[in-house]
């Protein structure tokens, strides 16, 4: 016999949790289905993002961090130390405990919200009178039925064509995570944010690491003075990085990887390896989710189409976060989750794509919210630019990190902020204030006249935001 629920949310990563708990909070009977394993077998909800993304990748970023500072930096503060070593199965198992506890909290918050969690995966079985029927299929079969289903089933890494994923020499972001001890070489296929924070901890550990992009410039999706900067910052710091190259055949041998590609000269050239990352994008979640069985239409990536309020074709179903169109980014499937949870709540749910920001959590971090200047110059806006380099920061030389730059790009006329760009320290967190400002449509000037702590690095967005009207106070 059939559960019958208000809501089903089929995944639970952070578009589908943060969904559940929302329509929870607002009075919806919520089920929420995912079939995402611990080690032990037991249930690990989180998604990518907690379980092979975001969530380790910081921890693993850490932890060479430290390593690195304490052989690199240390002595710089009068710290002496000798003989450092790293203790790989340490960092992991560290790593998997910071997963493990970010599981448990998902757990105990669809306890507090109420919110019944299945283990399993769940697919669509038909629609009936009732509502949808959703089979899920783990320890034990069962079927739920509602008359509204949030789709959030995520993506997963694209496989090199030919080369599938063993998870020991050729690694998706998942093996990339699990590697037991730091090789000698590691080669990875693509410079997008997976493969320069993966490339990034293992070249901090001591393995030489050579990133192999197919575009002909770095990061372009990031402004292009800003992408400059940080490239210049990787290669002073030993990540080489190789762009407009054209990937050849990839082989597989008991000794590593090798493979043969041609250089943006022209130029055949084998690169031999311990391992590979492939860091080639990702594709959406539909296998296996049965969409044919209540018409549900995709698209020719396999995503499932939805309109600007993520909508379907089929109504009473709903899609976000990775399996929809737009930045598969785990903070953009969380803000699309409470769009639909009050959306279906008769509430007019808000997700503004334009101040989304991005974040690429290297050394350098890199991060930036809005339109970059080529998309500017592209659009024919007229605009105006400020920049501040953490060089003349007195936070950032106390850090003993002065790389990169702050910079604003303002409308010519209204100086209304069009775009934020920051490559330097901490420019996750820095970002928070640009993206609070362009929500609220502030000027350049807006920021200028902010009164900012001192010392701080957050006195670098002032100043460049004084920049913009020629006007640094510091530079």
């Amino acid at each position: 016999m059939s559960q019958q629920y208000d809501v089903i949310v089929i995944g639970a990563g952070p578009g589908g949790y943060i969904a559940a708990i929302r329509a929870a909070q607002l009075g919806q009977n919520v089920a929420c289905i995912d079939e995402w394993k611990s080690a032990s077998g037991g249930p690990a909800p989180g998604g990518t993002c907690t379980n092979v993304g975001c969530i380790p990748s910081k921890a693993l970023l850490q932890s060479s961090e430290h390593f690195e500072h304490a052989n690199h930096h240390f002595a710089d503060h009068g710290i002496r130390v000798k003989d450092v070593q790293i203790d790989v199965a340490q960092m992991v198992a560290r790593k998997d405990q910071v997963v493990k506890q970010n599981n448990d909290g998902i757990l105990y918050l669809f306890k507090k919200n109420k919110v019944s969690f299945f283990h399993g995966r769940g697919s669509f079985l038909a629609k009936t009178d009732a509502g949808f029927q959703v089979q899920v299929s783990g320890k034990d079969t069962q079927v739920l039925t509602a008359k509204q289903v949030i789709v959030a089933t995520g993506s997963s890494a694209r496989a090199w064509p030919g080369v599938p994923f063993d998870e020991d020499k050729v690694l998706s972001n998942d093996g990339a995570l699990r590697i037991g001890a730091v090789p000698k070489r590691l080669a990875v296929i693509g410079s997008g944010v997976i493969g320069l924070e993966m490339g990034s901890v293992w070249r901090r550990l001591g393995a030489e690491v050579t990133i192999l992009e197919g575009l002909p410039t770095f990061l372009g999706a990031a402004d292009e003075q800003i992408a400059k900067e940080a490239k210049k910052a990787f290669d002073k710091r030993g990540l080489k990085i190789e762009l407009g190259i054209k990937v050849g055949e990839i082989k597989s041998h008991k000794k590593g990887v090798s493979i043969a590609y041609t250089n943006a000269k022209g130029e055949t050239r084998t690169l031999d390896a311990d391992k590979i990352i492939v860091s080639i994008g990702r594709v959406p979640n539909t296998a296996g989710l049965n969409p044919e069985a209540v018409g549900l239409q995709l698209d020719e990536r396999g995503a499932i189409v939805v309109d600007s309020d993520c909508r379907t074709n089929v109504p009473g179903v709903w899609a976000v976060g990775d399996v929809v169109r737009g930045p598969m980014l785990a903070h953009k499937a969380e803000e699309e989750g409470v769009a639909v949870a009050e959306r279906m709540a008769g509430q007019h749910g808000h997700v503004n794509f334009i101040t989304i920001p991005w974040v690429i959590y290297t050394s350098p971090e890199i991060a930036w919210v809005g339109r970059t200047e080529q998309q500017l110059k592209t659009d024919g806006v007229a605009y105006k630019a400020g920049t501040f380099p953490f060089l003349a920061n007195g936070r950032a030389r106390a850090l003993g990190d002065t790389t990169g730059m702050v910079k604003f790009l303002a409308d010519a006329q209204t100086d209304e902020i069009l775009g934020v760009h920051i490559v330097g320290p901490m420019a996750s967190e820095l970002i928070a204030e640009a993206v609070v400002a362009m929500e609220f449509k502030a000027s350049a000037e807006d920021i200028a006249r902010i009164c900012h702590a001192h010392p701080s690095l957050s006195e670098a967005t002032k100043e460049a935001a004084l920049a913009v009207d020629k006007r640094t106070l510091n530079f």
